[in-house]
């Protein structure tokens, strides 16, 4: 199982789409300044989760959510409290 994520930058509020097997260790990656495209804007926060049976839609998935349609969807989650 491969899971669909984004993460929010808490320093200027950009939106990263990416998937994964393991969430919890990838957001730790991110948060640690291991990822080329996410260190300079660290701190993140988990906002949204989609769980995909295959890698292959996964990827349908994340390339949707990083489309203008579905970088919008996620631009109107409301972060919890």
């Amino acid at each position: 199982m491969f899971t669909v994520y984004a993460i929010k930058s808490e320093s200027d509020g950009r939106i990263y789409v990416g998937f994964t097997d393991c969430v919890e260790r990838r957001i730790k990656e991110h948060n640690a300044g291991k990822t080329k495209s996410t260190k300079g804007f660290i701190p993140w926060k988990l906002i949204f989760t989609e769980n995909c049976d295959n890698r292959e839609l996964a990827r349908k998935r994340e390339k949707y959510f990083k489309s203008g349609c579905g970088k919008e969807y996620l631009k109107k989650i409301k972060p919890a409290l």
